[in-house]
């Protein structure tokens, strides 16, 4: 499916208030168990890395930062689309 046909799906329809509710609680344990990641990443960037556990850093790191994107966008789109 497209953007846009997503997009316009999307401003059509709400999301129950329980179904969202469930989805900020798991969206929320996701939050939790990504900064576990990122700040383990931290502490693994502050050693002196040799190739190739430097690459694979650097792979971890870009991998998370998509999932906390996506995570975010997961949330806002919830916020959009529940009736308040």
């Amino acid at each position: 499916m497209s953007k846009s046909s997503t997009d316009t799906l999307a401003n059509q329809q709400q999301i129950p208030e329980e179904v969202a509710l469930e989805i900020r609680r798991l969206a929320h344990d996701l939050s939790n168990s990504l900064e576990v990641i990122v700040q383990t990443s931290y502490l693994l960037s502050m050693a002196e890395l040799k190739e190739p556990a430097s690459d694979w850093l650097r792979m971890l790191d870009s991998g998370v930062q998509k999932a906390l994107e996506l995570n975010l966008e997961l949330r806002e789109f919830v916020k959009k689309h529940t009736p308040r």
